[in-house]
């Protein structure tokens, strides 16, 4: 299905200059979302060299812009392109909700005291994300290709994540570690929960290029 909605996006039209509005916005929240993490977790003076919270109101700029698009294609074209019209809106609210996370985890990093660190759970939040870093690059590649059998490797590449999540979240609430103070606590469960969220748009994004438009953000059916 995505292939052909491939062939509507890549003519000469605003449903053409929307869906590249949306490779955009992908590439602008990846990098919010890096220098949010690189803020929160890897700086003990809290400062960012990337105005997140501007390009956040660009990504907001954007997703309206992509919204208008796609409705005068239709309102010129027809209930023909609806699918793939409603399709591209749907993605779009996913991306503008990654760099929501990002501009909460730069409000975190400002009001946490130096940079969070993981306790005994360092090891695993390192690890998720690294996955979550590269699942933002290979669903990017994923949604231009339209490739079925990629966005299917890619689903069940990185479905662990969301588990290491929340186990995480239950140990810390068990306060497995006794030496991780109360307030990196609370930033801990918050930071790892949004890693969860950002991860969960991912795959939604990833579901658009493997799923019918009604299964989009849900599994694929096993064969």
């Amino acid at each position: 299905m995505f292939k052909k909605w491939l062939a509507i996006f890549k003519k000469d039209t605003l449903m053409d200059r929307a869906y590249e509005r949306s490779f955009d916005m992908l590439a602008i929240t990846m990098a919010m979302c890096r220098e949010a993490r690189v803020s929160l977790r890897q700086r003990e003076d809290n400062e960012i060299d990337l105005s997140v919270k501007d390009k956040d109101k660009e990504v907001n700029k954007y997703e309206r812009e992509v919204r208008r698009m796609v409705f005068n294609h239709l309102a010129v074209q027809g209930t023909a392109d609806l699918p793939s019209g409603l399709a591209l809106i749907s993605i779009i609210i996913d991306i503008e909700r990654l760099g929501d996370y990002a501009k909460n985890m730069v409000e975190l990093a400002m009001d946490h005291p130096g940079k969070l660190h993981g306790g005994q759970f360092e090891e695993e939040i390192i690890r998720i994300e690294s996955a979550v870093e590269d699942n933002f690059i290979q669903t990017k590649k994923c949604f231009e290709k339209g490739n079925a059998d990629f966005a299917l490797e890619l689903l069940d590449k990185y479905a662990w994540v969301n588990d290491i999540c929340d186990e995480i979240v239950v140990d810390v609430v068990k306060e497995k570690d006794v030496n991780i103070r109360p307030g990196d606590a609370a930033a801990l469960v918050i930071y790892v929960r949004w890693l969860k969220r950002i991860n969960s748009h991912l795959r939604n994004i990833t579901t658009s290029v493997s799923n019918p438009f009604d299964r989009i953000g849900f599994q694929p059916k096993k064969k």
